[in-house]
């Protein structure tokens, strides 16, 4: 752990303030578990949160832009995906994973769990990953009838 010129580490440092803010309360065992343990409890729930939003995986501003046939559509939180097959000019096939927002934030973009269905025929505009593996996050996609999907919210009437 990483030490300050004071010669505590962080959590040293935010314990010693926790003592001064219980001075005026009993000083119990009890009491300094319980802090100690509220303390790690909201140290350790952050760190999972910051780690899921991030875009470092994301070539942002890059568009690809793929046609398939969808071979599932997860209607889930924390994310949706769809999964589906792209086939290349020698046959190969590359298994495309692509997130997109919750569940109920979809539904206020015009999405549904009944949008896409296994062998459906789409063209997938998503935002790819840097390393080059068939994953992104779903930008826009044009479903077989011709209806154009996106990440914008619907306008309300």
């Amino acid at each position: 752990m990483e030490r300050f010129q004071s010669g505590y580490t962080s959590l040293e440092l935010h314990l010693r303030n926790l003592e001064g803010v219980l001075k005026g309360t009993e000083n119990t065992v009890k009491t300094k578990f319980l802090v100690v343990l509220a303390l790690a409890a909201s140290l350790v729930g952050s760190i999972p949160l910051l780690a899921h939003h991030g875009n470092a995986a994301f070539d942002v501003g890059k568009r690809v832009t793929v046609k398939g046939a969808v071979t599932d559509w997860v209607w889930a939180n924390p994310h949706c995906w769809l999964k589906f097959d792209v086939k290349d000019d020698k046959g190969n096939v590359a298994h495309w994973v692509a997130e997109t927002n919750n569940a109920p934030d979809m539904i206020e973009r015009g999405w549904s769990k009944n949008t896409f269905k296994p062998g459906d025929e789409v063209t997938v505009t998503v935002e790819p990953v840097k390393n080059g593996n068939p994953v992104g996050r779903v930008v826009g996609v044009v479903l077989p009838n011709g209806q154009t999907l996106g990440m914008a919210y619907l306008e309300k009437k």
